[in-house]
């Protein structure tokens, strides 16, 4: 059970692109606005542990066109998120936009998200521990998911509030995007190598 939720803090901390959303929607538009946006992406990432769970996530991806466009709507979105963060210049932020995404636009990241279709698929798969009962490792997996994933998103909305209010140097600022933008699309092509 330690080596699954070492596992599972790894694989979570590492910047996706929940996480460094997270980071971009609090520096944006702060505490409140970021909680709600939060909200949404462990909703969205349940769904998802669901869907893999379920075998919901194997039968659609059995179908080999339909998981090209599902992968190459997924690649677009996300090259065109990890674009907006890199030319959002010397501000640190998601997206310029007059609204923050709330709820379900971070059900909608979650959704299309390659890393937590990957991530979910690695850690219930995986590293199993309760050989008496299938149901309960599974129950038992959900509730160390979760008690480890709310936390970091936590953190990682806390730093980019946090990033926002140290009012750092334009050229800092440019950089911490650019830096955000090439983790983002280093998920991205890792997700292509996966399929290739």
């Amino acid at each position: 059970m330690l080596t699954f939720a070492a596992a599972v803090f790894f694989l979570i901390i590492t910047p996706g692109p929940g996480v460094l959303s997270t980071a971009g929607v609090g520096a944006a538009f702060g505490a409140a606005a970021g909680t709600r946006y939060v909200l949404g992406l462990f909703i969205g990432t349940n769904l998802v542990s669901l869907a893999v769970v379920s075998g919901v996530t194997a039968a659609i991806l059995a179908d080999d066109r339909l998981r090209l466009v599902l992968f190459a709507a997924s690649v677009a979105y996300l090259a065109y998120l990890a674009l907006c963060i890199a030319l959002a210049g010397s501000k640190v932020a998601f997206i310029e936009r007059a609204k923050p995404p709330g709820i379900g636009g971070g059900i909608l990241l979650q959704a299309i998200n390659p890393k937590a279709y990957a991530v979910n698929t690695a850690l219930f798969s995986g590293f199993g521990f309760w050989p008496q009962s299938f149901a309960v490792e599974i129950a038992l997996k959900f509730l160390i998911i979760n008690a480890i994933w709310i936390p970091i998103h936590f953190a990682w909305l806390w730093l980019g509030i946090a990033l926002q209010r140290m009012n750092l140097p334009q050229r800092t600022q440019r950089a911490i995007n650019i830096a955000m933008a090439a983790s983002m699309m280093a998920v991205v092509l890792l997700a292509a190598l996966s399929q290739a």
